[in-house]
C-alpha cells in the first residue's frame, strides 16, 4: 500500500481508504477525504455524490501511482480492470474456490482459507459511479473506459463466479410498476 493512503476499517464501501491530495481544477467540489465544507459548497451533497467524488479521487490517485503514471486521456478498459483487481486486496467477501468443500454453500459451517474479494455488487456500483464521474469531469461518453465492453464482461464473469462459489444466485431485480388504479375517485354525491 502506498504511504499516502490510509485504511479506514469502519467503512464497508468499496473505497476503504482516503487519498490526501489537493483537488485539481477539474476535480469535483470538496476535499478528497469526502468532508464537505460550507465555504466550498453551499448545498450539502448526497451520500451518492460524496461517494462518487471519493471514488473519482481514488481512481485519479491510482492513475498517478501507476508505473508509469497514466493520464485519464490514455486510460483504457484494461486499466480499469487492473484497478478492479487491485481493489480485491481490500475485499471483505469470502469467495470459495472450486477445491473448497464449502464451494456452492451459502452458509459454510466452518472457516476456510478461501480468499476475500470485493463483492460483485460493490464493484458494479463502483463502476456506475466512476462512469458518471468520468462524464461529469469532461470525458466523452463514447471514450468512457468504465463503459468498455471488457469491463462489462469482467463484471458479468465476477457475478457468475461469485454466485456459484457462494451458492447465491443473483436475480435481476424487476422494476416495480405502479399498480393500475382500479378505483377511480367518485365524485361527491349531490346534496340536492
Amino acid at each position: 500500500m502506498n504511504p499516502t493512503q490510509e485504511m479506514d476499517s469502519s467503512s464497508a464501501e468499496i473505497t476503504t481508504f482516503t487519498v490526501n491530495t489537493p483537488p485539481s481544477n477539474n476535480s469535483m467540489v470538496g476535499s478528497p477525504s469526502g468532508s464537505s465544507t460550507a465555504a466550498a459548497s453551499p448545498t450539502t451533497l448526497s451520500r451518492y455524490e460524496n461517494q462518487k467524488r471519493r471514488d473519482w479521487n481514488t481512481f485519479g490517485q491510482y492513475l498517478r501511482n501507476h508505473r508509469p503514471p497514466l493520464s485519464l486521456s490514455h486510460c483504457s478498459g484494461a486499466h480499469v480492470l487492473e484497478f478492479l483487481r487491485y481493489l480485491d486486496q481490500f475485499g471483505k467477501t469470502k469467495v470459495h474456490t472450486q477445491l473448497c468443500p464449502f464451494f456452492g454453500h451459502p452458509d459454510p459451517p466452518a472457516p476456510c482459507p478461501c480468499p476475500l474479494r470485493q463483492a460483485w455488487g460493490s464493484l458494479d456500483a463502483l463502476i456506475g459511479r466512476l462512469r458518471a464521474a468520468y462524464e461529469e469531469n469532461g470525458g466523452k461518453p463514447e471514450a468512457n473506459p468504465f463503459g468498455a465492453r471488457a469491463v462489462r464482461l469482467y463484471l458479468r464473469e465476477i457475478r457468475d463466479s461469485q454466485s456459484k462459489a457462494r451458492g447465491i444466485s443473483y436475480e435481476k431485480k424487476k422494476r416495480k410498476r405502479p399498480l393500475p388504479q382500479q378505483h377511480q375517485a367518485l365524485p361527491p354525491p349531490n346534496s340536492s
